[in-house]
């Protein structure tokens, strides 16, 4: 019979609970940078919300995956959003002028504070709002993606 110490006792217990783990791989995340681009006022905040999927694209905030309201400094804003999976993502943006983090409208239906729509799609009476198709694009694992989004503020003709 093998007898052993008690050094040799931790050492072998060491090796046999090494050999039992499992290598815990790390979710790939991705890095998403949103520039705005047009902004026409100071007022207020510019706020951004990630979408990744359709439902309540691009007026819920409820269905927001991550959002941010940043007070602009010109007439240009750049802001990262880190640890994204993979995946199709869009990104709705609001002058939100009035500190209510919301789109404020006119009887009618129009925008009475700017925004914006990842993929910069038309909006009109004709078209209406732009689908989450429309305004989606492809984040990829361990890349750093840049979207330019153009502030509106009327619509599209």
């Amino acid at each position: 019979m093998l007898k052993l110490n008690g050094f040799s006792r931790v050492l072998l217990a060491a090796l046999l609970s090494i050999s039992f783990v499992q290598t815990v791989n790390a979710e790939p995340t991705a890095t998403l940078t949103v520039v705005v681009k047009g902004i026409s006022s100071q007022k207020g905040e510019i706020c951004m919300g990630i979408y990744s999927r359709a439902k309540g694209f691009p007026m819920s905030t409820e269905d927001v995956l991550k959002s941010a309201c940043v007070q602009p400094q010109g007439n240009t804003l750049t802001h990262i959003f880190s640890g994204l999976k993979p995946g199709t993502y869009a990104v709705a943006v609001v002058d939100d002028q009035n500190g209510d983090r919301k789109l404020n409208k006119d009887f009618i239906g129009i925008p009475k504070e700017g925004f914006g729509l990842s993929r910069n799609p038309t909006v009109s009476i004709a078209t209406g709002t732009p689908s989450f198709y429309d305004a989606s694009f492809i984040l990829m694992q361990n890349q750093n993606t840049k979207i330019n989004i153009l502030m509106k503020y009327s619509l599209d003709s």
